[in-house]
């Protein structure tokens, strides 16, 4: 009998353990988790389109499994991000989202997108920002008919959280390349970034209607700095002071539109993250991040200046880590953990405004 009631014992201890390891397993910090963008977060939105803005074949993916449609040797920011948010896996890309899946959030980036309709026609098909906020609405629906009705699908969707960072190619594929393009003819920088800012206004508000409330807005990079970029410089190491300026207005009325937002919208919060400081940090300063590399990709570039992306079946650098830059524009895995990281509990003061991302989950 004392046997028996030995062996009972332990077993009860089992499953009682067993059962605080299942409810003390972490929960998300917020419910989804929904990522708006281009080829730096594009997570295989363009691999169905007629596009030259494609990553879906080696060496692309080499550290994640296998290609994705990532244009990176393995994990985006958001990636990451979804990680410290406490995500369960991956966000799904909008193509291959189905039922269920998008409660937790979705991708909707299309690599070649801007704020303007045009940027990037000259690589093909993509999901410019208001196709994408369009997705998202769809999507909503989607929500509504999961969650039963409207009311519920609101108070849900108003604790996830919304990353929305574009830009890029409405400078690098279209103000910044004159031959296919007309913007630089008719705006100065200050102008087209004025532009770029009242169209990506109007996209957030959209976002707003349809139930948005935490909102992280992600300023464009040192495009300037890019292994492409520098390619083209005279010693290969200076960076286009031109184009990062460009890119530097367009940022300072970002930060000032997230006041401007937030005075407007008292029930949102809007937070503004500073890629391009945080990715100067990383090619001023290589050693305190573990790079050695900051001036060349993986792969893609040094063959060819103008090659942008990695060709297909080309073998990158073994030492992945090393580098700053994946191919001739896109950060490696490395690169994209240190931004993430640094978007998501700042680690200086310029990271974040007003607060960062950690900060936004607990709102």
């Amino acid at each position: 009998m004392e046997s028996y009631l030995k062996k009972w014992c332990v077993v009860f201890v089992l499953l009682s353990l067993g059962f605080s390891v299942v409810k003390s397993q972490p929960q998300a910090q917020v419910p989804c988790y929904f990522i708006f963008g281009d080829s730096l977060v594009d997570n295989g939105n363009n691999n169905g389109l007629v596009s030259f803005a494609r990553a879906n074949y080696f060496p692309y993916g080499i550290d994640f499994g296998g290609p994705t449609g990532r244009f990176c040797n393995g994990k985006t920011t958001v990636d990451e991000i979804a990680e410290l948010l406490g995500f369960r896996g991956n966000i799904p890309a909008y193509s291959d989202v189905r039922g269920q899946q998008i409660l937790q959030g979705v991708n909707y980036a299309s690599a070649a997108a801007g704020i303007r309709e045009e940027t990037g026609r000259q690589l093909g098909q993509r999901i410019s920002f208001s196709g994408q906020v369009r997705n998202y609405q769809s999507t909503v629906q989607q929500v509504v008919n999961l969650l039963g009705d409207e009311t519920r699908a609101a108070d849900y969707l108003k604790r996830c959280i919304y990353s929305v960072g574009l830009g890029s190619n409405d400078y690098l594929n279209n103000y910044f390349m004159p031959n296919f393009y007309s913007s630089s003819r008719q705006f100065t920088p200050e102008q087209y970034a004025d532009d770029l800012i009242s169209r990506y206004r109007t996209q957030l508000d959209a976002l707003y209607n349809y139930g948005a409330r935490k909102f992280s807005l992600i300023g464009v990079g040192a495009i300037g700095c890019s292994p492409n970029a520098l390619a083209r410089s005279g010693d290969g190491r200076t960076c286009n002071a031109q184009i990062n300026s460009a890119n530097q207005i367009f940022n300072s009325k970002l930060r000032s539109l997230v006041d401007q937002l937030n005075n407007n919208h008292r029930d949102a919060k809007f937070i503004y993250i500073n890629a391009y400081d945080i990715f100067q940090d990383m090619i001023r300063n290589p050693s305190n991040f573990g790079f050695t590399v900051t001036n060349a990709g993986c792969c893609g570039i040094g063959r060819n200046a103008g090659q942008i992306t990695c060709l297909p079946g080309q073998r990158p650098c073994r030492n992945r880590n090393a580098y700053v830059f994946w191919d001739a524009f896109h950060p490696t895995e490395a690169a994209n953990v240190v931004i993430a990281r640094r978007s998501f509990n700042a680690q200086s003061p310029n990271d974040a405004y007003p607060m960062d991302i950690s900060a936004l989950a607990r709102l």
